[in-house]
């Protein structure tokens, strides 16, 4: 067994005990397990000896285990996925891994002359892209990060994954269209969630508001993420590919066009989505500011299928021309 196994081995097994004795989802014995793993202790005093024997049996493999972050992050993440089976709302669907290693890398290369980063995620759902993009830093590089989520029980889970990861985030339960308590950072992630905003108030609030009917909330969100992004730092973002063609296109182009520069836009494989409406990019935009500029020609591209390596080597070696080009 590898070690993502055995830790994947001891949070299932540990997850199912919970979930039986407290008569709670999979998703919440989750969390109960990862503030236990964390503590070093069993948290539930409300469970029978033999219960609390067989998980404390399940942790002591974990303690003589020495795991990296990123080890934990991938059985957190199988975990999670084996929860969600159990019947998901669209808002709890999960960046796929491949894709976060991806945005990691583009993220890195971007920011490659910052030793410490702060990096904000205003949607972070369980925070699998925020974690992903902390571990494929650099060497040397520091990172401090921060995520907000609407969901309790999202975030919770966003909590303890990171807890588990060791990694320096804090988390805000709140709306992230509402007034973030967040200094400027130097860059902002996020899968955007797509659909209309129900809250026509708030909304109002922004630029990128709908002149007439409901607000698309992908489109408030990339106005809040550029407004919490520094000068000359820099947003990467999981668009869906439609996002314009709507008929709230031409503001956002403005929009964009007047506080940013478009660094980049890469089409990810459609082979990726189980249905091609799905279909998403990641789109990178450089807020404007003294040092920022536009690139030469802005990083267009279609990302080949990610299992093709001979396809992917092949793109990365054009990014890494464009980076010399460009950068």
């Amino acid at each position: 067994m590898n070690t993502v196994e055995t830790i994947f081995s001891v949070l299932d097994t540990s997850c199912a005990v919970l979930k039986k004795e407290l008569d709670i989802t999979y998703l919440e014995a989750l969390v109960e397990t990862g503030d236990n793993v964390f503590e070093g202790n069993v948290l539930q005093s409300n469970l029978p000896t033999s219960a609390i024997e067989r998980l404390n049996r399940e942790y002591q493999k974990l303690s003589e285990e020495q795991y990296k972050g990123e080890e934990m992050r991938k059985a957190f993440q199988l975990c999670l996925l084996k929860g969600m089976k159990e019947g998901v709302q669209a808002n709890h669907e999960m960046t796929p891994d491949a894709v976060g290693l991806f945005t990691g890398y583009l993220f890195h290369k971007f920011l490659k002359d910052k030793q410490h980063i702060t990096v904000l995620d205003p949607a972070v759902g369980t925070a699998n892209l925020l974690t992903t993009v902390f571990n494929t830093a650099p060497k040397g590089t520091t990172m401090q990060g921060y995520g907000v989520e609407v969901d309790e029980l999202l975030l919770r889970l966003a909590f303890v994954n990171a807890n588990l990861q060791r990694l320096g985030i804090e988390f805000f339960h709140q709306d992230g269209l509402g007034a973030l308590y967040i200094d400027p950072v130097d860059a902002v992630i996020c899968d955007l969630p797509v659909g209309y905003y129900p809250n026509e108030l708030r909304a109002a609030q922004y630029q990128l508001c709908a002149d007439t009917g409901l607000s698309y909330t992908h489109h408030l969100l990339i106005e809040q993420s550029i407004k919490h992004t520094k000068e000359g730092g820099y947003v990467f973002f999981l668009i869906p590919n439609f996002l314009f063609d709507s008929e709230q296109a031409a503001k956002l182009h403005t929009f964009l066009k007047e506080h940013t520069y478009i660094q980049g836009l890469l089409q990810l494989p459609v082979s990726m989505f189980k249905n091609e409406k799905n279909a998403k990019s990641i789109f990178v935009l450089q807020k404007k500011g003294a040092d920022a500029k536009a690139p030469k020609q802005a990083m267009l591209a279609e990302l080949p299928s990610f299992s093709k390596v001979q396809a992917m080597e092949s793109m990365v070696k054009q990014i890494e021309e464009w980076f010399q080009q460009n950068k």
